[in-house]
């Protein structure tokens, strides 16, 4: 009996090691995961914009060859494949700075080529030349701009150098650039809610974890874990503008496809919860701020303060679940007022500065999410206020 007990002591330190090697596993796994579930959505969307470019250059080398008679119709192509692909949610203006680059750059291209002939140092001049016109030009779009220029002038310098091609050249970048647009617009638009939800789906998934570790850091008096959750929710800045590219993409193709036009109810519902979930990702970095500051004081922390945080991420899951199929956004107004009410109910125990920081904060993400299910400020203000005082009367 007397060397059970260290034998058993001896086993412990193993156990507690193979158990965080298994956390440390399922944490890598799970990370694996939403980056592959990441790229498939990627890949999903990449496919369509590849059919589309495809469909596009195809059709605008028929035009341009077939119906305007060019025997040569490398404008027309390029220029579709670069409407669809440069410009994905602001197709029609920069549409507009496409073909004015395009433009640029046949009149540059052809005008210097039959000064100064053909040659290596002769495409360096041009290019050098409608690079700098481009940039001149557009001045904060220098980069598309001269990206779309320098291609344009690198095809005309591979084209033949006859006299009088000026115009119909940019007859096929128009042609092309319609094309593209046609494309978009008619044949192949893309679902603007599904590629809301394939942007949006990583960003909740993220931002819930997130809460869900605040909650625990709170419950377990971790501030290094608040910490974790305050340095992951910081890092969501390429997902936010990956959301954003997704946003405008899909304002465009309910503006500009007919077929997605009886979508722009539901587009409008879901670009005002989009909107909303930008602050509330700007309130939960502070509310990992403020969790981890108030751990390290050491300060008071009623139970009902990571309840409140769990509840508040309860109410992000079924916003992103309702919100797109068009239900009643009922459940998650009642999942973000209960947050506020248990804050209140936080509140009235004994809590220091920084946990009545962390009731505010919970306060503010709950009125956001509210502003998101459509509440107008005030009545948000209004609602979340009323349920803060039924928590600390209760």
């Amino acid at each position: 009996m007397a060397d059970s007990r260290p034998q058993a002591r001896d086993r412990m330190p193993l156990a507690s090691l193979d158990a965080s090697a298994r956390r440390v596993a399922a944490r890598a796994w799970r990370r694996g995961e939403r980056g592959r579930r990441l790229r498939r959505r990627q890949m999903e969307i990449i496919a369509v914009i590849a059919v589309q470019s495809g469909l596009a250059a195809a059709l605008a080398w028929w035009l341009a060859h077939d119906l305007l008679g060019n025997p040569s119709p490398v404008f027309a192509p390029s220029a579709a494949v670069g409407t669809i692909v440069a410009a994905v949610g602001q197709r029609a203006r920069r549409t507009g700075i496409l073909l004015a680059g395009v433009g640029l750059g046949i009149a540059i291209g052809d005008g210097l080529i039959f000064l100064i002939g053909t040659g290596p140092w002769q495409t360096g001049v041009v290019v050098c030349l409608a690079v700098g016109f481009a940039l001149g030009i557009a001045g904060g779009a220098g980069t598309l701009v001269s990206q779309v220029a320098g291609t344009a002038v690198l095809i005309a310098t591979l084209s033949p150098s006859d006299r009088n091609l000026e115009v119909p050249r940019i007859v096929d970048a128009v042609a092309g650039s319609l094309v593209g647009l046609v494309v978009v617009a008619l044949l192949l638009p893309l679902n603007p809610i599904r590629v809301l939800n394939r942007a949006a789906a990583p960003i909740v998934h993220t931002l819930n974890g997130h809460l869900r570790g605040i909650a625990e850091a709170m419950r377990a008096h971790d501030a290094d874990q608040a910490q974790q959750a305050l340095d992951g929710l910081e890092a969501m800045e390429p997902d936010v503008q990956r959301l954003r590219e997704a946003l405008s993409g899909a304002q465009e193709v309910v503006t500009i496809a007919p077929a997605r036009w009886n979508r722009r109810t539901e587009f409008e519902r879901y670009a005002r919860a989009v909107t909303c979930m930008y602050w509330v990702i700007g309130d939960s970095r502070d509310l990992a701020r403020r969790a981890a500051i108030l751990i390290r004081h050491q300060e008071p922390l009623p139970a009902a303060l990571p309840d409140a945080v769990d509840t508040l991420s309860d109410a992000i899951r079924q916003l992103q679940q309702d919100c797109p199929r068009g239900r009643s956004l009922d459940a998650a107004r009642r999942r973000a007022v209960q947050a506020a009410e248990t804050a209140g109910q936080a509140s009235r125990e004994d809590v220091g500065t920084y946990g009545n920081a962390v009731v505010t904060q919970v306060r503010v993400a709950a009125g956001d999410l509210l502003r998101a299910t459509g509440c107008s400020s005030d009545d948000a203000a209004r609602v979340i206020r009323d349920a803060a005082r039924r928590g600390e009367s209760d």
